[in-house]
């Protein structure tokens, strides 16, 4: 059970191998052929696996709930300090803003070592979610005082509530997470980010507003697409989760369930507070 976010996930439809072997890990609900399946399809964790491979300690539904409860926990209370203790007036925006990339790129470095582990490390996922709590909380601070007052906050309910819906979408079953939902949400994402990355560049190296991507009606509909996006992995999310618990995996899946589920919320967010920041810019 990988993670699954826009940038840092290693598990796919087809992608991820197992601990069991060198077959790729499969969702439920889909097989090499394409025919549904309701057995172990590639999971080492499935009835009928080998003894080796199953778990005396199995992860639960609570273990889950704690492990992201306490990443999320860190990500918020790191973000609150660094609103408070790091200001964004005049005289400290400069100081302030370079921690706050400091700590982004810390933060990344971390995520990508934890998403190449084949274990998940409490301390590498913990110190992610600090590190990025911090450029969160500055970041968050300076659109909040200096572009768009009160869009954070906005910004956090529409996180919630973007999750709220994706979470009652699966569990009536109106998202179906297969082989082919992971296969095309994964290279839209991969696309989204490459457009992203070249905007990005566009503006650093002198071509005025990038793409496009950062204002106007094009912007605010290239934020949707993230925020679409961030649901459809927070959907996969959910299903490895399921998948996970239903099957006995080792408990220390769950740190991979909350690195995973917090990347995805991360993501949501700063889509929601791009398209907020946006739409009251421009209204």
């Amino acid at each position: 059970m990988k993670s699954s976010n826009p940038v840092f996930s290693r598990w796919g439809a087809a992608g991820d191998t197992n601990r069991a072997g060198s077959h790729p890990k499969q969702p439920v609900g889909a097989s090499v052929g394409g025919a549904p399946s309701d057995d172990h399809l590639g999971n080492p964790y499935a009835p009928g696996a080998a003894p080796s491979t199953r778990a005396t300690d199995a992860v639960t539904m609570d273990d889950v709930v704690v492990r992201t409860g306490t990443t999320l926990g860190t990500v918020t209370l790191a973000a609150v300090l660094s609103w408070l203790l790091l200001p964004v007036d005049e005289a400290n925006l400069g100081t302030s803003y370079g921690l706050a990339v400091g700590a982004a790129f810390v933060a990344f470095g971390l995520s990508m070592a934890q998403a190449f582990k084949r274990t998940p490390s409490p301390a590498l996922i913990l110190g992610y979610a600090a590190f990025e709590g911090v450029f969160l909380g500055v970041l968050s601070s300076t659109v909040s005082t200096y572009i768009s007052p009160g869009v954070v906050v906005q910004a956090v309910l529409g996180t919630f509530a973007v999750s709220a819906g994706v979470l009652i979408a699966y569990r009536r079953r109106w998202i179906r997470v297969d082989r082919r939902f992971a296969g095309f949400v994964t290279a839209a994402a991969t696309g989204f980010v490459i457009l992203l990355v070249a905007d990005s560049l566009f503006a650093l190296f002198g071509a005025g507003d990038g793409l496009g991507f950062q204002s106007g009606g094009l912007g605010i509909a290239f934020g949707v697409v993230g925020i679409l996006l961030g649901a459809a992995f927070l959907a996969m999310d959910f299903k490895q989760v399921e998948d996970a618990v239903a099957y006995g995996a080792p408990r220390e899946e769950a740190w991979f369930a909350a690195f995973g589920i917090t990347t995805t919320l991360v993501w949501i967010y700063l889509e929601v507070l791009r398209v907020l920041t946006i739409f009251n810019s421009d209204s």
